[in-house]
């Protein structure tokens, strides 16, 4: 039987995009584009930091909206609930130094993220990635530990966890990405997403 770890993505899953609120509050459009439209992250996150220097916004800039994100409408209940049931760890793209405030409202959940190389001033200069594939990779070490994950995602970069786990689900995701894996069950709301989740427990 194994134990079972669940393996969530945390943009789009569990919180706003931050790219995107970050976007709409500086009005820079180009910032919208997400991994739902770029699958390689090292491209889009080239791109993003080239657009951060040509506005000069520093990190502390992107820290200031994150604080006023919150968590999407019933997920911390979500999290918890799950969280008394099973393990759960959040496997996410983003950045400890932008995950922080959001991990707080979530109740501070088990995150593995990456981080940022920021200079002196403030300016973030690049990003490092913990690993190469970093779901996929972390999904598969945890099961070379003797877990079973059962993974969520929204994006083209949850696609591989969802792949390689017992069991995975597409949550809020496009409509593009649906028609491209029919063969994930798509869920819109968390008591869907939990009921699949009980069932394979």
């Amino acid at each position: 039987m194994g134990m079972n770890v669940v393996c969530l993505d945390l943009e789009g899953v569990l919180v706003p995009e931050i790219w995107i609120t970050f976007a709409n509050v500086t009005g820079i459009e180009a910032l919208k584009r997400t991994t739902r439209d770029e699958p390689d992250y090292d491209k889009l996150m080239a791109y993003r930091l080239n657009i951060l220097k040509e506005n000069n916004l520093k990190l502390q800039d992107v820290q200031n909206v994150i604080a006023t994100i919150d968590p999407m409408d019933g997920a911390k209940e979500f999290l918890d609930e799950l969280k008394e049931m099973t393990q759960v760890v959040i496997l996410s793209d983003t950045f400890t130094e932008f995950a922080k405030p959001l991990m707080k409202k979530l109740g501070w959940p088990t995150l593995f993220c990456n981080s940022l190389e920021v200079s002196e001033d403030g300016t973030i200069t690049g990003h490092v990635m913990r690993c190469k594939n970093s779901k996929l990779t972390t999904v598969k070490a945890l099961q070379s530990c003797g877990f079973n994950t059962i993974a969520a995602g929204d994006s083209f970069n949850d696609i591989g966890m969802i792949q390689a786990s017992k069991a995975g689900f597409l949550f809020k995701t496009t409509e593009q990405i649906k028609k491209d894996f029919p063969q994930y069950p798509a869920f819109e709301n968390y008591a869907e997403l939990m009921e699949a989740i009980k069932k394979v427990l």
